[in-house]
C-alpha cells in the first residue's frame, strides 16, 4: 500500500516537475565548447591511390582516405603519383565526411560558401565544380546571381543570399591554374559522362551536351569539358 502521508514524485502533476535549467545551460556550452574545438585534420599527404572527378583516396601512411574533391582539385592532382590535400572535416548525425582540396584557398573559399545559410558541402563542392575559384571571386565581386544560379541545385535567392554575405569577404585568390591542353578522345567522353552521373545529371541530356561541346572544341581538356557542360546542363 502506498503511505498517503508521504509525497511520491511518481504521482506529482506534470507541471510541478521542474527542470534543471542549469544542467541544460551547462550541456548546451559543452556542446558550443566542443564545435569551437581545432579541426581534427589541416592537410593529408600521401600516394594518390584512387583519383575521380568527385573524389580522391590518399593512401597516407597505410590508410586510405576518402575525401570529396571538386573539378578545381581534381585537374591539379589528377596525373600525380602523390598530393598534399588540405582538408575540411564535416561531422553529420549520419555522416563524417572529409572534403580535399589541392590549395589553401580553395578551401576557404568552400568554408565560406558553407557559412552561408542553406549552402551544404555538397553544393559548395558542385560551385567550385562549376567555377573555378577566381570565376567564384568574380562573380560575388560583380553581383552576379543570375550567373551563380547556374549551379545545378542553387536557386536565385540562395545565390542572392551568397552573394550579399560574402561580398567583401572573399579573399584574393590568386591566378586560375592553367588547365593544359589534351585532346579529345572516346575516354575523355566516357570520363567526363561517368563523372556528370554520379554529379546526378540524367545520361541522355550529359551525353548530348557532351557530343554538342566536342563538336565545337574537339582539343578540350576532360575537366574542362565537364566544367563546360555542369554551365550549360
Amino acid at each position: 500500500m502506498i503511505d498517503k502521508g508521504k509525497k511520491n514524485s511518481l504521482f506529482l502533476p506534470f507541471e510541478s516537475q521542474k527542470i534543471d535549467t542549469k544542467a541544460v545551460k551547462s550541456t548546451n556550452k559543452q556542446r558550443q565548447a566542443i564545435s569551437k574545438q581545432p579541426i581534427m585534420y589541416e592537410y593529408i599527404r600521401g600516394k594518390v591511390a584512387e583519383i575521380a572527378p568527385t573524389y580522391a583516396v590518399i593512401d597516407a601512411a597505410g590508410v586510405g582516405y576518402y575525401l570529396h574533391i571538386s573539378l578545381e582539385t581534381f585537374s591539379a592532382i589528377e596525373h600525380a603519383d602523390e598530393a598534399k590535400l588540405w582538408v575540411h572535416y564535416i561531422v553529420r548525425e549520419d555522416a563524417q565526411l572529409l572534403y580535399g582540396f589541392a590549395s589553401r584557398e580553395e578551401r576557404e573559399l568552400f568554408r565560406l560558401l558553407i557559412g552561408v545559410s542553406g549552402v551544404g558541402g555538397n553544393t559548395a563542392r558542385m560551385i567550385l565544380s562549376t567555377y573555378s575559384p577566381r570565376e567564384v571571386q568574380g562573380i560575388i565581386a560583380a553581383g552576379n546571381a543570375v550567373l551563380l544560379k547556374n549551379v545545378k541545385g542553387l536557386g536565385l535567392k540562395t545565390a542572392q543570399k551568397i552573394i550579399v554575405e560574402l561580398t567583401g569577404k572573399v579573399i584574393d585568390l590568386g591566378a586560375a591554374p592553367d588547365m593544359g591542353v589534351a585532346n579529345a578522345s572516346s575516354a575523355q567522353f566516357d570520363e567526363a559522362l561517368q563523372a556528370l552521373q554520379m554529379l546526378g545529371f540524367a545520361k541522355q541530356a550529359a551525353e548530348k551536351n557532351l557530343r554538342a561541346i566536342l563538336k565545337e572544341q574537339p582539343s578540350i581538356p576532360v575537366e574542362e569539358l565537364i566544367r563546360q557542360a555542369l554551365k550549360q546542363l
